[in-house]
């Protein structure tokens, strides 16, 4: 693996490393839009991971967090490519990606183009993202707002479009043909359960969804170790 991870534009991907027992196959996560690699649930997710033996990688896409890039050129297009640039760094692994909401439209995109992807999880994971665009920044004016009145994360005019253009990740996903499995909240106000249930009707076998009561959209409180123990499960018994 290399020690340095840049994108195709030069700009370097912020990443955290665990080891786990040896065995080529490793775990990669993936935020969602907003945050970083060091979101508390993902933190844990590959803590526990580790712990287990399972290697895992866990990185800012260009633009957030430490890495380099501006947040105001982050699209889930953009994403894609960075989760390109990550794979490349893990030549020989067997993989499997983990994507939190935006984070898993990425994986769903990737996945059903780059069969070095052997394993998928979505959690909370966005599917309708004209429709996502519209319910949470279709009152904010790009190049000029901010998404949830955050001042470090700026609305570009690119975002919304590239949003509009993917229209929805539905159709991506009925491509893949590896294990997946949906984790989702059943009070998740951001990205509806209805998004892991409409992917979970077009995706093949084998598949497995798995919805957490009263989760919201990043696993807060007792949400988070019934996420983990969900994902540990499935990895142990699918990643075996």
């Amino acid at each position: 693996m290399r020690e340095e991870i840049v994108n195709r534009l030069g700009e370097r991907i912020d990443y955290t490393y665990l080891e786990g027992d040896g065995a080529k196959r490793i775990v990669i996560l993936g935020h969602g839009v907003t945050g970083n690699k060091d979101r508390p649930f993902l933190v844990l997710l590959s803590e526990q991971l580790a712990a287990a033996g399972i290697a895992t990688l866990r990185f800012s896409f260009s633009g957030n967090g430490a890495s380099g890039g501006d947040f105001i050129d982050s699209t889930i297009s953009k994403e894609v490519d960075d989760l390109g640039s990550v794979l490349d760094a893990l030549a020989g692994y067997e993989i499997c990606y983990v994507g939190h909401s935006m984070g898993g439209a990425v994986g769903v995109i990737r996945a059903s183009e780059d069969d070095r992807i052997r394993y998928l999880i979505s959690l909370a994971g966005m599917v309708h993202t004209k429709a996502f665009a519209e319910r949470e920044f279709g009152e904010v004016t790009p190049d000029a707002g901010t998404m949830w009145d955050d001042q470090d994360c700026p609305l570009s005019q690119a975002y919304m479009d590239d949003l509009s253009a993917i229209d929805t990740v539905v159709e991506r996903g009925s491509r893949i043909a590896v294990p997946w499995l949906l984790v989702h909240g059943s009070e998740d106000d951001v990205v509806p359960l209805q998004d892991s249930h409409d992917m979970f009707a077009r995706a093949h076998e084998p598949k497995q969804l798995v919805v957490i009561d009263g989760a919201g959209h990043v696993f807060n409180d007792d949400a988070a170790p019934q996420m983990v123990a969900a994902v540990m499960e499935w990895v142990k018994r699918e990643m075996a």
